[in-house]
């Protein structure tokens, strides 16, 4: 089987814009504090938000080709340039490179904003999410496949699982794929619809846990050909060396309480990888921070790794970063792929009032890795992702 890997990388979130500044937010954690959106038009009872900070994010491209664009497309965009750069990508076939991203609702912001403003443009054009992906292969000139998954919250795992779907298949040397998300009118007031954000903060497998707290950010990666990447003396941060998926059909929004499409999708990336779940270092779980998604994923974990869940240090990004939605996978493997790389694993936030229903270990020292993680991302509709990442021997 091709083997691809993880050459490149890109982070925005809460912390600032760049990799470099990600990697010193996570090794010097400090629990955020939301801000309330300034939009008037946002009539919430729980307003708590993590935007991205003051000059993290380009004023610019505002369209292209008369498309207008927001906030998100450039995020996405932001983030591949910076994954590119940091790969150090040669010229080659610009047709064997493809561009797939993953994000809830992408530019859906534009139009809330021309609909609040009631400001349409004459010409009746539309931000459409699928747009985003055929905006950065445009941007960055590749003429491979383009695609925006639209999967909700699992969505950077899609892209990237089928990413490397592609390289093995022959239909690409080289894929940028990540995951992105910005302020949405619609989908804060969705999250408070179903009950689902915490007004002080996100606190994944904490006893008084009260939901998420959503935040902008977004993360992509580069995946090459192994054997094109280690010819070319690339850095190898990780191989990505499987992926489950599975969508459980039972709810649009809620999880099945038996788990069991949660557990297959990480029993599968085992097989996909050949890997048993004694092989596994850490996990970055999707913990949420929600009642029933973390007791759920802690009951699939025991299913899968069995007494030893108790003892696999899990880190717990969203308590640091909020739940940046379709990004929130994209960023789990930035930093999974970070800690592999460096060879430790970030303190986690405390957690306060440790759950007994959630026996989980989330260390708050940096500790020393191993070789392989997972990283489990969920959304809405049912449709749940597991990669297995194998860091580089040292």
């Amino acid at each position: 089987m091709t083997e691809v890997v993880i050459t490149g990388l890109g982070a925005l979130c809460r912390l600032g814009a760049g990799v470099d500044r990600f990697w010193q937010g996570l090794l010097d954690p400090v629990r955020p504090t939301p801000s309330v959106a300034p939009d008037p038009l946002a009539h919430v009872p729980i307003p708590a938000f993590h935007f991205l900070p003051e000059g993290a994010l380009p004023d610019g491209p505002t369209s292209v080709d008369g498309l207008e664009i927001g906030r998100a497309t450039r995020a996405a965009l932001t983030v591949a340039r910076e994954a590119v750069a940091d790969a150090g990508l040669p010229g080659g076939d610009p047709a064997r490179t493809a561009v797939l991203f993953g994000s809830s609702i992408a530019d859906a912001y534009v139009i809330e904003q021309w609909r609040g403003t009631k400001s349409f443009p004459e010409d009746g054009r539309w931000t459409p999410v699928f747009a985003t992906a055929s905006v950065v292969a445009r941007e960055l000139g590749t003429h491979g496949a383009a695609g925006t998954f639209s999967n909700a919250c699992s969505g950077s795992g899609y892209s990237m699982a089928t990413g490397v779907d592609m390289i093995r298949a022959g239909e690409a040397d080289t894929v940028i794929a990540g995951g992105f998300e910005t302020y949405s009118r619609v989908a804060h007031a969705a999250f408070n619809q179903v009950g689902a954000l915490d007004p002080v903060s996100c606190r994944p497998f904490d006893a008084t846990r009260g939901g998420t707290v959503l935040g902008e950010g977004a993360g992509a990666v580069v995946l090459e050909r192994a054997d094109r990447a280690r010819a070319r003396g690339a850095r190898v941060y990780a191989t990505l060396t499987g992926s489950g998926w599975s969508c459980e059909a039972y709810h649009a929004t809620g999880l099945d309480p038996e788990g069991g499409q949660i557990v297959r999708a990480m029993r599968d990336a085992l097989a996909e990888a050949g890997h048993t779940p004694d092989d596994v270092d850490f996990v970055v779980p999707h913990a949420t921070g929600t009642k029933l998604n973390d007791l759920i994923e802690t009951q699939a974990m025991y299913g899968v790794f069995g007494e030893r869940t108790a003892e696999i240090p899990l880190y717990s990004l969203k308590a640091l970063l909020g739940h940046t939605g379709g990004a929130s996978g994209g960023l789990a493997v930035v930093a999974a792929a970070l800690f592999l790389h460096h060879q430790v694993m970030a303190p986690n936030l405390p957690v306060a009032d440790p759950d007994p229903e959630c026996r989980v270990r989330v260390p708050v020292d940096r500790i020393p890795v191993g070789r392989t993680a997972m990283v489990n991302s969920y959304a809405f509709g049912g449709n749940n992702m597991s990669l297995l990442l194998r860091g580089e021997p040292r």
